[in-house]
């Protein structure tokens, strides 16, 4: 394991739903991605604060959280916050950066519904995770797919989906659970007024 590719529908998700995993990551040593479909736009508390300056807010934000992480790369796709469908557009566009990092591990958003806890089955969240499982089978690893994709195929290794209905697999994030909650405490937009 020497890359993880992290891919979430909205700034603030990888940190909510596996902040303490991804700082575990980073100490072992892994370098991890982040792959942020939306810039946030449509998320705050504040109904002040127009659309295009909360998308600069939400990504200063993210940036500044993955690097409490240990996360020093980000890549934000930029589309529209709360409208996220998963097209072809959207698997062409998650393929590319999964042929551009060629990560070992993909952690993405389930593209199911949880119904024990309803925030992580936003609809954002559930495209997310269907274009993502797309993009990594077939897509990325389809040399045939999205031939306007100049770079070679990629077959991710291993696919893991968080906050999805079926926990299967549990990690001990003890040691690293501070580290998630000071880069929650970076999405100050999203989390002051709680």
């Amino acid at each position: 394991m020497r890359t993880a590719l992290v891919v979430t529908a909205h700034p603030d998700d990888a940190e909510f739903q596996a902040g303490a995993t991804i700082a575990a990551w980073t100490e072992e040593g892994i370098e991890v991605v982040y792959c942020v479909i939306t810039d946030g736009d449509a998320g705050g508390a504040d109904p002040e604060v127009p659309r295009e300056v909360r998308a600069r807010i939400r990504r200063a934000e993210q940036e500044a959280a993955a690097k409490m992480l240990g996360v020093t790369d980000v890549r934000f796709l930029g589309y529209p916050d709360g409208r996220l469908v998963a097209d072809l557009a959207l698997r062409r566009d998650i393929s590319r950066v999964i042929r551009a990092v060629r990560p070992d591990r993909v952690l993405m958003q389930s593209p199911e519904i949880n119904w024990r806890w309803l925030p992580d089955a936003h609809p954002d969240h559930r495209a997310a995770g269907e274009a993502t499982l797309a993009a990594v089978y077939p897509d990325a690893r389809n040399p045939f797919a999205h031939p306007e994709i100049d770079l070679p195929a990629w077959t991710v290794p291993e696919t893991w989906i968080m906050a999805g209905p079926h926990g299967q697999h549990y990690l001990d994030v003890t040691s690293t659970v501070e580290r998630k909650i000071l880069a929650l405490r970076e999405h100050v937009s999203q989390t002051a007024h709680v």
